[in-house]
């Protein structure tokens, strides 16, 4: 998400912006993101710090909580203390992945695995100490940057003859691009307004159609089975289904997500000619 937001910083010239590495600031140490706020107190932060290893956070829980939970705390605690609006993203695995319609907000959360609770104990902390948040939900991220599923399959299917995906997981793609410009948009409005809301771009698959789409568009002719969550075992529980509701954030924002395989073509194009 960070590059992103780099990549389209220019076409916001109203705002100033300063990008950090985890090596910039450690933002569990509370001293020292308290020092940097005194130092440049900026008007809004947008964390996109984050424990994404779903399956490692098993194993890795104190350091997932680290991330997720307690950084989380700490930098709206500092934003609080200075002023400081405070952007935050968290994910579809707060939900127990039951659902037979698309999540809204406002229901009841209930996290299968140490990432998802981990990041739900994120949201409660951010909200909790600084009431002047923006919490966006998103779901299968992906983008030209960073390790993802798009860029996995793509090398996946250069570098074998055939892949396994499932196919009983439904849930909806975001092009972090997207979602970047989506932020930046509602800020350059000046619409800032507290809460909680879903982002994804529009439409409901499963990994399988997915991964089916990307060989399409980049000619691969590698063969693709569908199979089971069962037949895929993996340390973390993944929710069957996932699809979040954008109502509120068109109700609020007037803002209506991509499709998401016109948002996947254009990921697809950037990848090739960035080869």
């Amino acid at each position: 998400m960070g590059k992103e937001f780099r990549v389209i910083a220019d076409q916001y010239p109203g705002f100033t912006f300063l990008f950090l590495s985890r090596e910039d600031l450690a933002i569990h140490h509370f001293e020292l993101v308290r020092n940097f706020f005194r130092s440049f107190k900026p008007d809004i932060c947008i964390n996109c710090a984050a424990y994404t290893a779903v399956d490692k956070a098993e194993t890795e829980k104190e350091l997932a909580h680290l991330v997720n939970a307690e950084s989380t705390g700490v930098l709206a605690s500092v934003c609080n203390e200075f002023s400081t609006k405070l952007i935050h993203f968290s994910t579809d695995y707060v939900f127990n992945g039951n659902a037979q319609k698309p999540y809204r907000e406002e229901d009841l959360t209930d996290p299968q695995s140490v990432y998802g609770v981990s990041k739900r104990e994120g949201e409660i902390l951010a909200l909790k100490f600084n009431p002047q948040t923006m919490i966006f939900r998103t779901s299968w991220v992906y983008s030209v940057y960073g390790k993802n599923f798009v860029k996995t399959m793509v090398r996946l299917m250069k570098e074998k003859p055939a892949v396994s995906v499932v196919n009983d997981q439904w849930g909806s793609p975001t092009y972090a691009a997207d979602l970047a410009k989506c932020i930046l948009d509602i800020l350059a409005a000046g619409k800032f307004i507290p809460g909680i809301y879903h982002y994804s771009n529009e439409g409901m698959i499963n990994w399988f159609q997915f991964a089916e789409a990307i060989k399409d568009l980049t000619g691969s002719k590698c063969a693709i089975s569908p199979i089971p969550t069962t037949a895929y075992p993996t340390l973390a529980k993944r929710p069957a289904y996932s699809v979040l509701d954008k109502g509120k954030l068109n109700s609020v924002f007037h803002i209506q997500p991509e499709p998401w395989m016109k948002s996947l073509q254009t990921c697809i194009s950037l990848l090739k000619q960035m080869e």
